[in-house]
């Protein structure tokens, strides 16, 4: 089962520097591109990552994939 939650990635955790036990969230700048601008009315797309070619699909759910 997946346990990824895509909210892990929009937030930093910062400890304050008086080393009490509370954490504040810090909101990260996250550069976001629509699925649309992606594949432009395509169902897949290769994306090249350090010389290795990747397949970003788009199932019959409307999920993505993405495949070496």
């Amino acid at each position: 089962m997946n346990t990824h939650n895509p909210n892990d990635f929009r937030y930093r955790v910062r400890r304050p520097d008086d080393a009490s036990p509370r954490f504040d969230r810090v909101p990260l700048a996250v550069r976001t591109l629509s699925s649309n601008t992606l594949f432009q009315g395509e169902h897949e797309i290769g994306i090249e990552h350090h010389g290795a070619l990747y397949r970003l699909k788009i199932t019959r759910q409307g999920k993505l994939i993405l495949n070496k």
